[in-house]
């Protein structure tokens, strides 16, 4: 099996339990090993009392993304810390990709970073998330 193709495996089981994610319109565009892109439009039941994207929304989106990847060994593996920084707001009607990157892996502990922008390339937020690898595996190899 290749890396891509156990990332692939990883990330349909784990998006079939992810009821979290999916809820609230978040998909998986593209994994791979050490990295995922997820999107999600931004409707109207994502939007604070401002009119804008809640941040808890963008959060959950860079926290999925950062899941994805960091889950593509099939290695179960859980946040252990991350932080995000806003740097805009997403609007309503706005399309939001999430891609994490790989930083550092280095036995059980992993480091990751999620860029979100929007559908004209702003960025959105930067996310940095802090993995650690647990006892199992997402699917049987």
């Amino acid at each position: 099996m290749t890396p891509k193709e156990r990332a692939r495996r990883a990330a349909e089981a784990m998006m079939n339990g992810d009821l979290a994610s999916r809820s609230v319109g978040i998909t998986l565009v593209d994994v791979d090993e050490g990295t995922a892109t997820m999107q999600m439009t931004v409707t109207q039941h994502h939007c604070n009392g401002h009119g804008v994207c809640h941040g808890g929304m963008s959060f959950t989106l860079a926290d999925t993304a950062f899941a994805f990847a960091c889950n593509s060994r099939n290695q179960s593996t859980l946040a252990q810390h991350n932080t995000i920084t806003y740097l805009a707001p997403g609007r309503l009607g706005d399309v939001l990709t999430a891609v994490a990157t790989e930083v550092n892996l280095a036995g059980r502990n992993g480091m990751y970073d999620v860029t979100v922008t929007n559908q004209d390339g702003t960025k959105i937020a930067e996310f940095r998330g802090i993995s650690r690898a647990i006892k199992g595996r997402l699917f049987e190899e």
